[in-house]
C-alpha cells in the first residue's frame, strides 16, 4: 500500500531516461505528441496534487530546458482564488467550480468558460496511530461518527462491530482534519453526506464544518500531526503516506467489502466522463473491489487569453502530463492514470488552448 521512495524515484529516472532523449531543442519532443516550450508557468490549489505535480515538473523541465513549472499547494479554494485574480496561470482542484467560480474565471478567461481539466484519480486514505498500529476495517458511518464526535473511544462498540477479534485500546479518539480550503475535505464529506447522512448531517464543503479536533493546512501536515500522538485520526489523499509508518483504514464500499485504499481499487469507483469534462465518483458504488473514498484532481486553466508567451507552454505541459508517459509518472506515487477514452478527450481540450 505504502510503497517506497526507492521505488519512486526508480520510476521517476525511468520516465526521465526516456524523455532526455528529445535533446535541449525547444522545439524537440519529451514524450510522442508533446511539444517543448520555453517560459514559466505558475500554478497554485490542491496539495492532493502537488505530489504529482512535482514529478510532472521534474520531468518536463528536464526534458525541456529553459521550462519552469512553478506549483504552490495552497489548497483548492486558494488556487481557484489565485487564478480567478490572475496571480496564478492555472489551478489544481480537487471539487467543481461554484457557479459564481465559473463566472469570474469566464472573466478572467476574456469571457471564455475555462478548462476543467480531470488529471488523476487519488484515494483518498483513512490513518491512525493506534498502539501496534491494527489494520483497521471501517464502516462509512464508522468513519462519520468518529469525525463527528459521536464515536470518541477507540473500544467503541461501533469501531469494535466492525473489527471483530481486533484488540482496541481504551483511549480517546482525536480527529484531525484541514485548516485550510480544501479540495480532499470536500471529497471527503461528500463521501461522508453520502454515504452514512445518519451520521454526518453537515453536508458537503471546502471548509471543514465541526469545531475542536486538530486543524492543520496542506496535506503534507496531516501525517506529522497524526503521529503526533496515539489515538489520532485523519484523512489524506494516499500519496502523502509514503514513507511514514502509518496505516490506512480498509473502508466498506456498497458491496459490503472493506478495501484498502489502492489505485486500482480507487479507479474503480470512477464513473462516467460528463460534456464538460468532469468524471463522476460513484461513492456508493458495488463493484467488487472498488475502493469508495476517491477523488479526482483537475487543472483549471484558460482556453483562450493567456498571455502570448503562456499559451504554447501550457498546451505542451498539460499534453504532457495527459500522455502516457505522464499518466505513468504519476502512477508511480499511487495516483491511478487515466482510462484512454478520457485522456484522449482531456487532450483534445488541450489543443485547443491558445
Amino acid at each position: 500500500m505504502r510503497g517506497s521512495r526507492r521505488g519512486a524515484l526508480a520510476g521517476l529516472l525511468s520516465v526521465l531516461s526516456v524523455l532526455a532523449a528529445c535533446g535541449p531543442a525547444p522545439t524537440r519532443e519529451p514524450a510522442p505528441g508533446v511539444a517543448c516550450a520555453r517560459g514559466t508557468l505558475n500554478g497554485q490549489g490542491s496539495s492532493a496534487q502537488a505530489n504529482a505535480v512535482q514529478l510532472w515538473s521534474t520531468a518536463f523541465q528536464k526534458a525541456c530546458p529553459g521550462t519552469t513549472i512553478n506549483y504552490e499547494p495552497s489548497g483548492s479554494g486558494a488556487g481557484i482564488t489565485s487564478f480567478i485574480g490572475g496571480v496564478a496561470d492555472f489551478a489544481g482542484t480537487d471539487s467543481p467550480l461554484s457557479p459564481d467560480e465559473l463566472e469570474q474565471a469566464r472573466t478572467r478567461c476574456v469571457g471564455a468558460a475555462p478548462l476543467v481539466l480531470p488529471m488523476a484519480v487519488g484515494p483518498v486514505a483513512v490513518t491512525y496511530h493506534l498502539p501496534g498500529s491494527p489494520q483497521l476495517r471501517l464502516a462509512p458511518a464508522t468513519v462519520a461518527a468518529i469525525f463527528s464526535g459521536a464515536v470518541r473511544r477507540w473500544d467503541d462498540a461501533a469501531i469494535r462491530a466492525d473489527n471483530p477479534g481486533t484488540a482496541l485500546p481504551s483511549i480517546g479518539i482525536t480527529p484531525v482534519h484541514r485548516a485550510d480550503s480544501s479540495g480532499t475535505t470536500e471529497a471527503f464529506t461528500t463521501f461522508l453526506s453520502e454515504t452514512a447522512s445518519g451520521r454526518w448531517p453537515y453536508g458537503a464543503s471546502r471548509k471543514w464544518p465541526l469545531p475542536g479536533g486538530v486543524g492543520v493546512s496542506g496535506s503534507r501536515r496531516v501525517p506529522d500531526a497524526v503521529k503526533e500522538k496515539e489515538g489520532r485520526i485523519g484523512y489524506l489523499e494516499l500519496s502523502y503516506l509514503r514513507g511514514t509508518d502509518l496505516p490506512a483504514a480498509a473502508v466498506r464500499n456498497g458491496a459490503g467489502e472493506f478495501v484498502v485504499p489502492s489505485s486500482r481499487a480507487a479507479v474503480e469507483s470512477v464513473g462516467a466522463l460528463g460534456p464538460d469534462l468532469r468524471l463522476s465518483v460513484e461513492r456508493t458504488t458495488r463493484r467488487s473491489g472498488a475502493y469508495p473514498l476517491a477523488l479526482v484532481t483537475y487543472e483549471v486553466v484558460c482556453e483562450q487569453g493567456l498571455a502570448v508567451d503562456k499559451a504554447p507552454l501550457a498546451r505542451a505541459f498539460f499534453g504532457y502530463t495527459i500522455s502516457s508517459q505522464g499518466q505513468g509518472t504519476a502512477s508511480t506515487l499511487g495516483y491511478a492514470p487515466l482510462p484512454d477514452p478520457v485522456r484522449r478527450a482531456v487532450r483534445a481540450a488541450v489543443d485547443r488552448i491558445s
